[in-house]
């Protein structure tokens, strides 16, 4: 087993024929898609529709190889000059398809009796989702000039800006205790046993962003003024509704998951007060204890331990996610150590062409690592069950992208739970589940309040650092209360979350909390049908796709727009709660 992921499913090198006649197939599409988009027929919308998606289709199988290869290589390491390049060459390949994408959806919204022409072929019924979506969102498409300007705009633009903070938060290094420490090494020590070690640690953590702070202030400003303005071109009230609208959500779900969660905060500082006290706290736990280790939490995992500890775990779930998780760690589908130049966090990125995903880790061998590698590998399984879609039917909205992956960790935690006989180590499983769930809910509502608010300020102002540090502070108040000791709160949040920095994808927060408690609803169903549950929640999952966010949960019979929906899953967290407390108790005596 490798601990680096190998990429030659895709490419061996950029210097390989493979590479350079895939990259010169690249310009031979963008030119017969151009000349399609003269040549469509309004007389024959059938023949017309059916020869730019073939074209299409063979489009995306070539693009998305060798954006895959670019990327994924650049993400282990930033300073590959080559991957940089040839990101800009394909960024601009793809961009000078713009206008002729903008005459197809054009062509498609004008066809007054689609749904008729869409049921005379079956590919085109295949692609009905899609098809439907483009009619709908003809109004927000500007002219074919426009829509090609903005694309090539961004390349230099939000993009870029984008690549910059991913870049600057990669190389700055924290001085720690004699050493020089990258961004997630540097974060990782906030697991360590040691509360000194967490204290310094969070201090070094805070003092490297200063280093960085003025870069990443313009390149959110930038960003967030580009999308704005994009959103008021395309005659959106707001890039919230711009969001929505993109990710086929209705705002009713939104509010009903946000005032869900509005009631429900209470219980989680309760969680959070309790740990400051068996920590030692009085004024609420400080940002350097958030993920401190309690009960007998110290087992350290290997990689092998991970993949063993999984493998058992996931079989008696089912069969086909027990196989492919052994497929990822036997065929160097994961890369799981932090080295320099490497981007913090963990992602899973689908190789589509080779039926395969990748999953990028910075595993340090703790317990919550084993939950991270099972939750991207949640996404490989998302991505394994829509892979008999047609190649443009290959992408599913924010909403419903976390929920493979929280799913596969209630799995995985609630078997640990249950099979956990010492106290101290039955408190260290639950205190790090609702440390988990407390990000997703709590910290995940922080995060979308400081998104707001800087689209709310930056139309009218620049943010320097010290604005956006105090828009931070004020945001964690607001989302953890009396949890959290003021006086320790982490006010550069805004710098190394690269969710806030996609020109075009905002809001990259409240689809953890949607996908969090959804997935745990889906869960609780599945407590209560075994193995009946499974084959709905593959039929689930290969809907995603093709179909809207409410129309998805409907296959398993459940009403987003329901408030009581929500609060199911909300409230399945009180007996945790409840159980975490009797065993600090136990344990520690407070």
């Amino acid at each position: 087993m490798n601990s680096c992921w190998s990429l030659d499913v895709l490419y061996k090198g950029y210097d390989t024929p493979e590479f350079k006649n895939d990259l010169a197939a690249a310009d031979a599409i963008v030119s017969e898609i151009n000349a399609a988009a003269k040549e469509l027929d309004p007389t024959d919308p059938k023949d017309s529709l059916l020869k730019i998606i073939a074209l299409k289709e063979k489009r995306s199988e070539l693009f998305s190889k060798l954006f895959e290869f670019c990327s994924l290589s650049q993400s282990v390491n930033t300073k590959d000059e080559n991957a940089a390049a040839y990101m800009g060459q394909l960024m601009a390949k793809y961009s000078a398809m713009t206008k002729a994408d903008t005459v197809f959806d054009k062509f498609v919204a004008a066809i007054d009796d689609l749904e008729a022409v869409i049921a005379s072929d079956e590919i085109l019924t295949e692609y009905a989702h899609m098809l439907r979506r483009i009619k709908a969102s003809a109004e927000h498409l500007l002219s074919e000039e426009a829509e090609e300007i903005m694309s090539l705009y961004d390349i230099s633009g939000g993009s870029a800006w984008g690549d910059l903070q991913s870049q600057l938060t990669s190389s700055v290094t924290a001085d720690f205790r004699g050493e020089k420490l990258g961004l997630s090494a540097i974060r990782n020590k906030a697991y360590d046993p040691d509360p000194a070690v967490r204290k310094e640690a969070y201090e070094a953590e805070l003092e490297c962003y200063k280093k960085i702070e003025e870069p990443v202030a313009a390149a959110l400003n930038n960003i967030k003024l580009q999308v704005i303005n994009e959103s008021r071109l395309r005659g959106f009230k707001s890039p919230l509704e711009q969001t929505l609208f993109y990710e086929d959500m209705k705002r009713e779900t939104l509010d009903a998951l946000f005032s869900a969660m509005d009631e429900y905060m209470p219980m989680f500082r309760e969680y959070l007060k309790t740990k400051a006290e068996a920590l030692g706290h009085r004024n609420g736990l400080p940002w350097y204890d958030l993920f401190a280790p309690m009960g007998k939490n110290d087992r350290t995992y290997t990689a092998e331990d991970a993949k063993e500890y999984l493998l058992n775990t996931f079989k008696g779930f089912d069969r086909d996610l027990h196989d492919m998780v052994e497929r990822a760690f036997d065929e160097s589908w994961i890369d799981f150590y932090p080295r320099e130049g490497k981007v913090g966090g963990a992602f899973c990125a689908g190789v589509r062409s080779a039926k395969q995903s990748r999953v990028l880790t910075n595993f340090d061998g703790s317990f919550s690592d084993v939950v991270t590698l099972a939750h991207e590998l949640g996404h490989a399984f998302h991505n394994l069950n829509i892979l008999d879609h047609r190649p443009l039917n290959d992408d599913y909205s924010m909403p419903v992208a976390e929920t493979a992956s929280t799913f596969n960790e209630h799995v995985i935690m609630d078997a640990a739970i249950a099979n956990a006989k010492d106290p101290g180590e039955k408190l260290a499983l639950i205190e790090s589940q609702l440390m988990d769930t407390t990000q997703i809910i709590v910290d995940i509502y922080s995060r979308y309040l400081i998104e707001s608010a800087v689209f709310e300020n930056r139309e009218e102002s620049y943010m320097f650092p010290g604005t956006l540090c105090d828009m931070m502070l004020d945001a964690q108040r607001k989302a953890y209360g009396d949890g959290l000791d003021p006086e320790y709160l982490h006010k550069y949040m805004w710098v190394c979350k690269s969710h806030y920095y996609s020109s075009g994808l905002s809001f990259y927060n409240f689809p953890y909390a949607f996908g969090g408690l959804f997935a745990r609803g889906l869960y609780s169903k599945y407590l209560k049908e075994g193995a009946a549950f499974v084959p709905k929640y593959k039929a689930l999952l290969h809907a995603t796709p093709v179909k809207n966010v409410e129309d998805t949960a409907l296959v398993c019979g459940i009403d987003l727009t329901d408030k009581e929906f929500w609060r199911m899953g909300l409230e399945s967290y009180r007996a945790k709660i409840d159980e975490f407390k009797r065993l600090v108790k136990e344990v520690y005596g407070v």
